[in-house]
């Protein structure tokens, strides 16, 4: 099995900044990837010191993305997802659980990390059905507006727009919900917004101050929101069954799927009227 590289490689990658540890690269290493350098184990291993079920979290938190995906396509008939922050592709990625079911289904990722968008434009090259755009979340109008959404995006039928833990790197609230509101806007009656976030409600304090120190000195600096405030990203989107939910409690009965037990990330569906 290949070594972790200490040095960028690729052109993608070569762009990269490896001076300060990367949300995504710290979620692959988390999962057990190699698309990470050594700022980001350094980080990841402070995290892990005090927090030794982080890698039971992210497993959690994947294994939920899977869930939701593999649901939404199947009791809801959605064939379409805006999957935003997509992080480095790994095992269970959206394109493969829904086409899996769906072979039509239509996907779109979203990341603005150079290495992330280089793995996922090689992984995608053969897909018709699937694109890349590096672009940032935070600017949504650039992301509606990209020819590439628009080729395979059709606002006439329902959409699922995934924000899977990636809002704890919006540390504004109103901002993280304007966010929401936009994309929920630009979707059709049918559609479904799709959250999951790391929380601080029910943790210690010294854990929620060693991780929130890491990630402030990373590319994104991280805020681990409490439950209430978690629920107002919904706005006035309808929370469908089960609501707000630790991740591993969010229909974990779907192919016996259940990624775990902690209660870390919160994760939920909120229903386009």
């Amino acid at each position: 099995m290949p070594e972790p590289q200490d040095e960028p490689e690729s052109p993608a990658a070569q762009r990269a900044d490896v001076t300060k540890p990367s949300p995504a690269r710290l979620y692959n290493y988390y999962l057990g990837g190699k698309d990470n350098f050594a700022v980001d184990r350094e980080a990841a291993e402070s995290i892990l010191a005090v927090m030794p079920e982080g890698r039971r979290v992210a497993r959690e938190n994947r294994a939920f993305l899977r869930r939701v995906v593999r649901h939404l396509t199947l009791e809801t008939g959605i064939r379409q997802f805006v999957d935003l922050g997509t992080g480095l592709p790994t095992e269970g990625n959206v394109h493969e659980v829904a086409q899996e079911v769906a072979p039509e289904t239509r996907v779109v990722y979203v990341d603005n990390d150079p290495i992330v968008l280089a793995h996922g434009e090689a992984m995608l090259a053969r897909d018709d059905h699937t694109t890349f755009i590096g672009a940032d979340m935070r600017e949504p109008e650039a992301i509606l507006g990209d020819p590439r959404l628009k080729a395979l995006i059709d606002f006439d039928e329902p959409v699922a727009v995934l924000f899977v833990s990636v809002l704890q790197f919006v540390p504004d609230d109103e901002e993280a919900a304007g966010l929401v509101r936009r994309f929920a806007e630009a979707v059709p009656p049918g559609s479904r917004v799709v959250i999951s976030t790391i929380t601080g409600t029910g943790q210690r304090e010294d854990k929620v101050a060693t991780i929130t120190a890491a990630y402030a000195n990373s590319t994104a600096p991280a805020v681990l929101r409490p439950r209430e405030r978690i629920e107002r990203l919904f706005g006035g989107l309808d929370l469908v069954p089960p609501g707000l939910v630790p991740a591993p409690e969010w229909h974990p009965d779907v192919r016996g799927e259940t990624g775990g037990g902690t209660s870390w990330v919160l994760a939920g569906v909120g229903a386009v009227r």
